[in-house]
């Protein structure tokens, strides 16, 4: 809707200062003569706006000139408050400054709006870890925020899954995701996009280097391109198992990372299509008993007989 755009424009002038009349209209996705038009209906509502042409020319407000209109639906208003539940902050040391925020947005509302925002954070809670996720180790974030947002480099002592010696890593920060309630470092090490878990970090050291990004590379591109590998796991074997129809459910939740086709069931079994990383992953599989069989391939068949069978031999009776 225009007033939506019109109120957009106010608040990326008075937030970015002088914008070129292209830049706004790719950001809301509209031609720049409708930018021009906007502009004019903006100087003519009483806001003191102006646009320059030439190379270095754009859309500016006049100097020292604020707005404190938010012009936030009802909508975007339950949407800022279901945010205090969402636990990331507590991690971040943000919890006060994001009761101070929303006490200000609140203030600032509609009088119409109020109501809402203020029941939604009692109605709505964001749990973000899964289900019997067992205690997790308490993550000192401090100083890996104190050189994301210094723009610093950093040295780490890091120990990897499956490793008990800590290595150590010089590192080129992005900055932090919290994913599914793990909170991860996206850096680059020697130019290469890397991830590390922050509850894996053993010590961590601000540099006084500059940190040495890629040009032209943000946070969001780094984190999808480090998502789809972990995700897409090329080089994954593909593996083909029946599940009894009584216990598809639960494997599916279970097995729901390792999925890669929709079941297909055919009396009392489906078959699922799987993509593990390695043949020994097969091994959790066993935690289903009779009720999953592997078709295919052999060698992953191969290796859940061996695996039962050390099972087997182990709880022989002694004689």
């Amino acid at each position: 809707m225009k007033s939506d755009r019109l109120l957009s424009i106010l608040l990326l002038l008075q937030t970015r200062g002088r914008i070129p009349a292209r830049e706004l209209a790719e950001r809301l996705e509209v031609s720049v003569r409708t930018i021009y038009r906007d502009v004019e209906a903006l100087s003519a509502s009483g806001v003191p706006v102006y646009a320059e042409r030439g190379r270095h020319g754009g859309i500016e407000l006049l100097a020292g000139f604020r707005t404190d209109v938010t012009g936030l639906t009802a909508d975007e208003s339950r949407a800022l408050f279901i945010l205090a539940a969402q636990g990331a902050h507590a991690a971040l040391g943000l919890d006060a400054a994001l009761g101070s925020a929303l006490r200000k947005v609140m203030a600032a509302l509609p009088a119409p709006h109020r109501p809402a925002a203020e029941v939604t954070s009692r109605r709505i809670l964001v749990d973000a870890t899964r289900w019997k996720s067992g205690p997790r180790p308490d993550v000192d974030l401090d100083v890996l925020q104190d050189a994301v947002f210094a723009d610093r480099r950093l040295r780490l002592r890091y120990r990897h899954s499956g490793e008990q010696e800590a290595r150590t890593y010089t590192v080129d920060p992005y900055g932090l995701v919290s994913k599914a309630g793990v909170w991860y470092l996206v850096a680059d090490r020697r130019g290469k996009p890397q991830l590390f878990r922050a509850d894996r970090v053993r010590s961590a050291t601000v540099l006084a280097e500059v940190v040495r990004r890629r040009p032209g590379v943000e946070l969001a591109d780094v984190w999808e391109a480090l998502r789809r590998q972990v995700e897409e796991r090329p080089g994954a074997i593909d593996v083909t198992v029946r599940v009894r129809r009584d216990r598809l459910d639960l494997f599916l939740r279970i097995m729901a990372a390792s999925l890669v086709s929709h079941p297909e069931p055919a009396g009392d079994w489906a078959t699922v299509r799987l993509a593990l990383g390695v043949v020994g992953e097969a091994r959790q599989l066993l935690q289903f008993s009779d009720h999953v069989e592997v078709v295919s391939p052999a060698r992953v068949r191969d290796e859940l007989a061996r695996a039962a069978a050390s099972v087997t031999a182990l709880y022989q009776p002694v004689r």
